[in-house]
């Protein structure tokens, strides 16, 4: 730590640079003003020390502004003397923090160790504070960016009823207050002409920029080829990987993308999908109340990004009347508590078919609702570790 010293007493400051000049504490005591403020406009210093008086009370406060204007980062200690109170005022009116005072036999330099290490630690604690709450803003932005690819109207076609929710991981550290943090989760339904919707979930793999980024990368990439009119899932699914594979923004740091892309056919109410990595959609029969698992984990096909030669699969189920189909991301089924086991503990796809059951006679709406509550009830309120994303389609009876 380097100290810089402006005073006034010549014996006062040998003591001084006795006691502040150990270990790795580096003093340079001034007494000539002209030189405190040249060091203080040309060198960079941990913190300044300087009495108040010093060289006189006219031109000390002038110093003391020097120092602010060219270090306005660093903690200034002021010391005064008994009787200049009103003086001293000034010196706070105009930012000073940290102050002792000093007492004529001079016991206060026994204190003055204890007192620099203070303003410096106060220093650093407010500098980690305006740090936490500049990347607080950033991860603002980030999610507030990652949550405009995120649709707000959904298309509604005869007979069929659809809703989908998106919520960021939410990691509670410090009492009830949970920390929102910005990711890569994302849905999209839109309509390509009058006789099918695309329904798809995305989930980019981290956290933060990184991941944001790579999943707007999609989006983008999607909407844009999205018209072009692919013979089937497979195909439109392999062209998105072959993009992406070469995608320095995705593949940084090994980065992939998984992603369930559904095309719904109105006309013969057939879903067709292909899956890049993510869960298996459930089909849930509203009369009997039976909930399935749609294909099998080895179709679930390789993330995107990873290798452009994958060859993917394309399933195929026919959506009956009465029934609700859900597709999703993994945050959903993995919410787990943090104190608890992984494997054992999470909401796993037992805890999504469970929610789906119970909420059979409960509203399109209400149920996406309860599903994200009772993932939300096997965290035991340390908050889902994950983003998560869902779409519940439900067919209406004829």
């Amino acid at each position: 730590m380097r100290v810089l010293v402006g005073w006034d007493d010549p014996v006062e400051a040998e003591t001084i640079g006795l006691i502040l000049n150990v270990d790795e504490t580096t003093v340079e005591i001034q007494a000539d003003p002209d030189q405190f403020e040249a060091l203080v406009t040309q060198q960079d210093w941990d913190v300044v020390l300087m009495a108040i008086n010093f060289p006189d009370e006219e031109r000390s406060l002038t110093l003391f502004k020097t120092v602010q204007d060219s270090q306005p980062n660093i903690p200034i200690v002021g010391v005064w003397k008994q009787g200049s109170f009103t003086h001293l005022a000034k010196f706070i009116s105009n930012g000073l923090h940290s102050h002792l005072m000093r007492d004529s036999e001079g016991d206060f330099i026994f204190l003055l160790p204890s007192m620099i290490e203070a303003a410096q630690a106060a220093v650093i604690a407010q500098r980690s504070r305006m740090l936490a709450e500049r990347l607080r803003e950033e991860v603002d932005s980030v999610r507030r960016l990652q949550e405009s690819v995120i649709p707000k109207d959904l298309p509604a076609p005869h007979g069929y009823e659809v809703v989908a929710r998106y919520e960021p991981s939410q990691i509670r550290i410090m009492g009830d207050n949970p920390v929102i943090m910005a990711g890569g989760d994302y849905y999209d339904v839109f309509n390509l002409g009058n006789d099918k919707m695309i329904l798809l979930v995305g989930d980019a793999s981290g956290h933060g920029v990184k991941a944001c980024m790579s999943i707007m990368t999609m989006h983008t990439l999607i909407r844009m080829i999205r018209d072009q009119r692919y013979p089937n899932t497979v195909e439109f699914v392999s062209e998105v990987n072959r993009r992406l594979c070469s995608s320095d923004i995705v593949q940084d740091e090994g980065g992939f993308i998984t992603l369930l892309y559904s095309s719904l056919d109105l006309t013969n109410h057939r879903l067709m999908w292909t899956s890049a990595g993510q869960p298996m959609p459930l089909l849930q029969n509203l009369e009997t109340n039976e909930v399935r698992i749609m294909g099998t984990e080895e179709q679930g096909g390789l993330p995107l990004a990873i290798d452009e030669d994958w060859v993917y699969e394309e399933i195929s189920v026919y959506i009956p009347e009465n029934s609700r189909l859900l597709i999703y991301t993994d945050g959903l089924d993995e919410a787990f508590p943090a104190d608890g086991d992984q494997q054992h503990d999470q909401f796993g796809i037992t805890g999504i078919m469970n929610s789906l059951r119970e909420s059979r006679d409960l509203p399109l709406e209400q149920a996406l609702a309860k599903l994200f509550a009772d993932s939300n009830a096997a965290t035991r309120g340390t908050g889902r570790h994950d983003d998560t994303s869902v779409v519940l389609l439900e067919r209406k009876r004829a």
